[in-house]
């Protein structure tokens, strides 16, 4: 088994609880992004301690939630799913060092656990998302926002506190 971190929004998280499975008629759609310990990461990180390597990929799928906040801004805390699929289903490539994609439904239930930022990052959130397009086009000072949201820690659920969590 393989651990991977899917980034998501609320809103899709709310809509993946209401199915019960991620990436749902995997053979009939794209393959679901994803984060993983790639060789990428491994090369990139000297350091060979695997929670090390996969905080490394957690971060970066932080940052893509934080992306697809651009487009739902509802609700801008970052949201990332941990969950364990086997390793056939996971294949490297994307834009991050940590880039995978699965091509499998994944059900809920499969989700060990969920990465979510406290209410008190929202501003933060914001900020950065404000921020995206200046800090890819190279300003340090919108970069450091993106650097400052990447900061916030993230609070580990367990999947069983998922509907709390939509609710909020």
């Amino acid at each position: 088994m393989t651990r991977v971190y899917v980034p998501t929004t609320l809103t899709a998280l709310a809509e993946t609880a209401k199915r019960g499975v991620l990436n749902p008629d995997a053979a009939d759609s794209a393959p679901l992004p994803a984060h993983a310990v790639t060789s990428a990461i491994r090369e990139w990180y000297t350091d060979d301690d695997v929670e090390s390597l996969e905080f490394a990929a957690l971060t970066e799928a932080a940052e893509a939630s934080l992306r697809m906040l651009a487009q739902d801004p509802r609700s801008p805390r970052r949201i990332v799913m941990a969950l364990d699929v086997p390793a056939k289903a996971v294949r490297p490539g994307g834009p991050y060092r940590s880039s995978v994609t699965l091509e499998i439904e994944v059900p809920l239930t499969d989700v060990v656990s969920l990465h979510v930022d406290e209410l008190e990052s929202e501003d933060t959130m914001l900020a950065a998302i404000g921020a995206l397009t200046a800090a890819d086009a190279g300003d340090e000072d919108a970069q450091f926002l993106l650097e400052e949201a990447g900061a916030c820690d993230l609070l580990w659920y367990d999947i069983s506190e998922i509907d709390d969590l939509i609710a909020d």
